[in-house]
C-alpha cells in the first residue's frame, strides 16, 4: 500500500457527489499547449513564422533565408495559410510574384519569439560556452 493510498484522496481533487463537477482548478489535458503546438510545432513552421517577424518576403527570399527547401516550404506557407497564420499575396504584374506576410494571428507570436529568444540567451549560453 501506497502513502497515496493511505492518505486518501486529494482535497483539491474530489469530486462534488451532488453537482457531479471536479473541484479542482487543474486541467485534465494541457489542451492549449498541445493544440498550439499542432498548429505552430514544426521547425520549419516556427522558421518561417520568425523570418516573416521581419516582415513581408517573397518566396525565393524565404527560401534563401530559411533554407528550406522549395517543396517544404511551399507545404509549410499553405499550412501556415490554410491555420490563418500568414497571408498570401499575388502581385500578377511583371514579374509576377508572390509575397506573404504574418496575419494578425500570427503577429500576436512576437511576444512568444520575444520569450524564446531570452530563455536561449541565458539558458543556452551554458552549453555553448
Amino acid at each position: 500500500m501506497s502513502s497515496q493510498d493511505l492518505a486518501g484522496p486529494d482535497p483539491a481533487e474530489t469530486t462534488d457527489a451532488e453537482s457531479g463537477t471536479n473541484t479542482s482548478s487543474a486541467p485534465d489535458t494541457p489542451c492549449p499547449v498541445i493544440d498550439s503546438l499542432e498548429q505552430i510545432g514544426s521547425r520549419w513552421r516556427l522558421v518561417v513564422l520568425h523570418e516573416l517577424l521581419n516582415g513581408e518576403s517573397r518566396f525565393n527570399e524565404l527560401k534563401r533565408e530559411t533554407d528550406a527547401n522549395a517543396r517544404t516550404l511551399s507545404r509549410v506557407l499553405d499550412d501556415l495559410q490554410e491555420t490563418g497564420f500568414v497571408h498570401r499575396r499575388l502581385e500578377e504584374e511583371s514579374p509576377v510574384a508572390t509575397y506573404y506576410s504574418l496575419t494578425d494571428k500570427g503577429e500576436s507570436l512576437a511576444p512568444v519569439f520575444e520569450e524564446i529568444d531570452d530563455w536561449a540567451h541565458e539558458w543556452l549560453a551554458e552549453c555553448n560556452g
